[in-house]
């Protein structure tokens, strides 16, 4: 395989699988995506929405139902897993306990007929690269989760792949080592700038580390754009609950003009920013974040009924006289029981369809 391509291209990809006594589930469902040399890419989405269906496709460890993957004009979809040449960092780093760091990484290598002047060569180079210095003749056994990994990354990429495929390499470490080791990912990225798929669960994984982040529900695509714009204009209301958008309120459209509509319940007025079409009914989404103890536009009376203090700042629960229940995240502390005022800027309230609308 090349090491050199300009686009790693998906078109409608599925995987279907058998059901027992129904007809086949699609698990992976049409996906179309054009990688670009040197792109990062996430794939974001929760557990079983097909994220690590799709990598398993494009390694090969998953045959196609239909669809095809090509690289450049290459169509790699129908050659085995071997032929491909990508690097794959797994989760659980499956990594040789009775090898060294040393003969881990170089194994492609020697798989690969490569001298061993130069399997020597190209594993101090990337041991330098991932920062393991002095531990080349440890067994993994002897290394804690986060050097495991490291080794796990540099036996991927040692072998100079035109693409890594990383399935939830960080999950099984602990907090602190996931941030170290997210920032190592990103180094070691803009170093080689390698093409690299990374799937994740993690919604600060994917807007942290990817170029353009694919979020996907139910084996669909569900939006493919930057990290700021998946975070700050989720395309739909599936995309907006899974970034983070906890406060989503059923309302009347009273009115709608220049991009913007005002809404109403019993007891509440809003005004927000369209992001769909919308009908006579829609779903207003707010991040916890951007609603403000204080007065200000789209003012909300409610009252605290729970807090959880977080140190810098707190979730509140605030119930409002219709007993619309509102998620709050605040600097300010106010005590159980306190009435207070909310407020949030009508450019941070996303408008989509009513869910049963969609």
């Amino acid at each position: 395989m090349k090491q050199d391509f300009s686009q790693l291209r998906l078109d409608k990809v599925t995987r279907r699988f058998a059901a027992a006594g129904a007809q086949s589930i699609a698990a992976l469902d049409n996906m179309t995506l054009t990688v670009e040399r040197g792109e990062f890419i996430a794939l974001l989405g929760p557990s079983g929405c097909g994220k690590s269906t799709a990598l398993n496709c494009i390694a090969g460890l998953l045959a196609l139902s239909d669809g095809s993957i090509c690289l450049d004009e290459e169509r790699i979809d129908i050659l085995p897993p071997e032929k491909r040449g990508f690097g794959m960092v797994f989760q659980n780093y499956a990594l040789f306990p009775h090898m060294t760091v040393r003969r881990n990484i170089g194994f492609g290598l020697l798989m690969r007929g490569e001298s061993s002047a130069d399997i020597e060569r190209k594993v101090e180079a990337v041991v330098r690269l991932v920062q393991l210095q002095g531990h080349e003749d440890k067994l993994p056994g002897q290394l804690s989760g986060g050097q495991q990994q490291r080794v796990a990354i540099a036996r991927a990429i040692v072998i100079e792949p035109p693409l890594v495929l990383m399935d939830e390499p960080l999950s099984n470490l602990d907090a602190k080592l996931r941030l170290e080791m997210r920032a190592e990912i990103r180094r070691i990225h803009r170093e080689l700038g390698r093409t690299t798929i990374y799937v994740t669960h993690d919604q600060d994984e994917a807007l942290s580390l990817a170029d353009r982040i694919v979020v996907i529900k139910d084996g669909r695509v569900q939006q493919i754009a930057p990290p700021a714009e998946i975070y700050g204009q989720p395309a739909n209301l599936d995309v907006a609950r899974f970034m983070g958008y906890r406060n989503v309120l059923s309302l009347d459209v009273a009115s709608q003009a220049d991009g913007r509509a005002q809404l109403s319940s019993p007891g509440l007025r809003l005004q927000g920013m369209i992001k769909q079409p919308l009908g006579a009914k829609a779903a207003a989404a707010i991040r916890p974040e951007e609603l403000i103890v204080g007065d200000g536009p789209n003012a909300i009376d409610g009252k605290i009924e729970n807090v959880e203090y977080s140190g810098r700042d707190s979730l509140l629960d605030v119930i409002t006289p219709a007993g619309i229940r509102l998620h709050v995240r605040s600097v300010v502390h106010p005590a159980v029981g306190a009435q207070v005022r909310l407020s949030v800027p009508p450019e941070r309230v996303l408008v989509y369809p009513a869910e049963s609308n969609q």
